[in-house]
C-alpha cells in the first residue's frame, strides 16, 4: 500500500501548488484556433483517419461540423459512435492512430490536423437538452453487465439506446474503470471521469450496483441464469509480478495501486513521494507513473526497462512528455535483485546490463546499481486468477489470461460476450474497449431478436 512509502515533507502552500501540475496536459482549443483548425482539414472521402479510428467517428464529418459552428452536431457525431468521446480526445493515442493517418502528413508542413483537440472542442462545448439520443421502445429484456468500465459502460449505454434495461455489477464504489482510477490525472483532471458517466447514464435504463465483484459477490452461473444475456468487461484488474525476493517489502508496489490513490486524493499534499524512485516498465502506464512522480516533487525517478528504445510500447509522444519532466530512461537493463536498508525498507535495485543476440535478449554479466526510496512496478496487468471464479467462468479462460470471443465479442457459452482489456486479441486501449461495448451490445440485440424470431 502507498503508506508503506516515505515521503518527503510539504512545501509551503503544496495544495496549491500540486494541484496546478495536474491540470490539462494540453490547453484547450478556442473558437478561433478550433475554426483556424477545422479548415485545414481536405474532408477526404473515404478518408483515412476515419478508417484509423477504432471506433469508427467520421472526422471529415465533425470536422466540417465545427467549421460551419454546427458544435452540437459535431459532438452528436461522435458520440453516436463512441459514447466516451470525451476522454478518449484526452488519453487515445492519436499520434498512432487517426493524426498518423492524416493525408496532411503528406503535404510540405507535414503536420497532421490536431483531430484529438478538435475532437475535445466538440465534445466539451456542446450543449444539449437532456440526453442527445433517445431510448427505442421497451424490449422487456434485462441484460447484466459486469464492470462498468469503459467497455461495460458502452456496452450498456447501447443496449440502452436498443430499449434493453440494464444491470450494471461494479467492483469498486465508483464508476468510470481505467478512467476513474487508472488514467494520469494530468489527462483527465479534476472530476471529468465521472461526469462523463453521469452524462451517460442519463439516457436512463441503467442500473449500476456498487461492490459487486465477480467471483466474491457475484457467480457468472446465476447472472447466466437470471438475465436474458451477460457482458463481461473486467478489465485486467492484478498487476503482474517482478518473481523477485523481497517483491512485497514496504516501498516496492504497483504503479496502478499509486496511480489510483493519486486520481481519488483530495489534497495531493497528503500522498507520501518519494525523493528517488525507479518505474520498471515500458508502457504508458510506466511514463504516467514517471510524470506524476516529477509532477508531485520527487527528485529523480529512473524508468527501467530491459530492451531498447524501439521495443517500448509507449508511444514517441508518451516518451518525449516524460524527457520534457526530465525523467532519466535506463534502457537494457534487467531487474535483478531488490536493495533493502538496515531498517529493511527498499533502498534500491540492482539490474544486469541485457543486448540483443541474434534476435534473443541476452544478459551481459554487467550489473549495475540504481539507488530508490521506491520502487514501482509497471510491467503490465492481468485478470484475476481464475480460481476464484465459478467454474462456467473459469471455463471461459482459454488463451493465457484472457478471455477467447469471437468477431462479435462472443464467448464459447451462448448468451455470454466479453470485451474490453478483458479478452484476447486486445490493444489495452480506451478507445477499443468502447467499440468492443457497442459492438457486444448490437450483438446482444440481434441474437436476443433472432432468439425471439425461432418457431416454438
Amino acid at each position: 500500500m502507498i503508506e508503506t512509502l516515505q515521503h518527503l515533507p510539504p512545501a509551503a502552500d503544496s495544495h496549491g501548488a500540486l494541484a496546478a501540475q495536474f491540470t490539462d496536459l494540453a490547453p484547450p482549443l478556442t473558437s478561433r484556433q478550433a475554426a483556424i483548425e477545422a479548415a485545414r482539414c481536405l474532408y477526404c472521402y473515404d478518408a483515412p483517419c476515419m478508417r484509423a479510428c477504432p471506433t469508427g467517428i467520421d472526422v471529415a464529418s465533425f470536422i466540417r461540423n465545427i467549421h460551419d459552428q454546427n458544435i452540437n452536431g459535431a459532438a452528436i457525431g461522435i458520440l453516436k459512435q463512441n459514447i466516451f468521446g470525451g476522454s478518449c480526445a484526452r488519453v487515445c493515442p492519436t499520434e498512432i492512430l487517426c493524426e498518423d493517418a492524416c493525408v496532411r502528413n503528406h503535404y510540405a508542413e507535414r503536420e497532421p490536423v490536431k483531430i484529438g483537440l478538435l475532437q475535445r472542442h466538440a465534445v466539451d462545448n456542446a450543449r444539449f437538452t437532456g440526453h442527445p439520443f433517445a431510448r427505442s421502445p421497451s424490449t422487456g429484456k434485462t441484460i447484466a453487465v459486469v464492470g462498468a468500465g469503459p467497455a461495460g459502460l458502452s456496452c450498456a449505454h447501447r443496449l440502452a439506446m436498443l430499449g434493453h434495461d440494464v444491470v450494471v455489477f461494479e467492483a469498486k464504489s465508483k464508476a468510470g474503470g481505467l478512467n476513474e482510477y487508472g488514467i494520469a490525472k494530468y489527462k483527465l483532471p479534476g472530476e471529468f471521469a465521472r461526469q462523463e458517466v453521469d452524462f451517460l447514464l442519463s439516457i436512463g435504463g441503467i442500473d449500476i450496483q456498487y461492490g459487486q465483484a465477480l467471483g466474491d459477490d457475484l457467480q457468472l452461473h446465476d447472472l447466466h441464469a437470471r438475465f436474458d444475456a451477460v457482458f463481461l468487461g473486467l478489465g485486467l484488474g492484478a498487476s503482474r509480478r517482478l518473481g523477485l525476493t523481497g517483491e512485497d517489502a514496504p516501498g516496492l508496489l504497483a504503479a496502478t495501486d499509486y496511480i489510483a490513490a493519486l486520481r481519488q486524493a483530495s489534497d495531493l499534499s497528503t500522498l507520501p513521494v518519494p525523493r528517488r524512485a525507479i518505474v520498471i516498465g515500458a508502457g504508458n502506464t510506466a511514463i504516467d507513473m514517471a510524470v506524476q512522480l516529477k509532477r508531485l516533487g520527487a527528485e529523480e525517478v529512473t524508468l527501467v526497462y530491459r530492451r531498447g528504445f524501439d521495443a517500448m510500447s509507449a508511444t514517441g509522444h508518451e516518451i518525449e512528455i516524460a524527457k520534457l519532466h526530465f525523467v532519466r530512461i535506463k534502457t537494457w537493463a534487467l531487474p535483478l535483485e531488490v536493495l533493502f536498508d538496515g531498517a529493511g525498507r527498499v533502498a534500491g535495485m540492482r539490474f544486469e546490463e541485457t543486448r540483443m543476440n541474434d534476435a534473443c535478449l541476452t544478459r551481459t554479466g554487467a550489473f549495475i546499481e540504481i539507488a530508490a526510496d521506491a520502487v514501482f512496478k509497471a510491467i503490465g496487468q492481468a485478470m484475476a486468477p481464475p480460481s476464484e471464479l465459478d467454474t462456467l467462468a473459469q471455463g471461459l479462460w482459454r488463451d493465457g489470461e484472457r478471455i477467447v470471443v469471437d468477431c462479435a465479442l462472443r464467448t464459447k457459452v451462448p448468451g455470454i460476450y466479453a470485451g474490453g482489456d478483458c479478452v484476447a486479441p486486445g490493444q489495452d486501449l480506451t478507445v477499443q474497449a468502447v467499440q468492443h461495448g457497442k459492438l457486444a451490445a448490437l450483438a446482444i440485440h440481434n441474437d436476443i431478436a433472432a432468439e425471439a424470431a425461432w418457431p416454438t
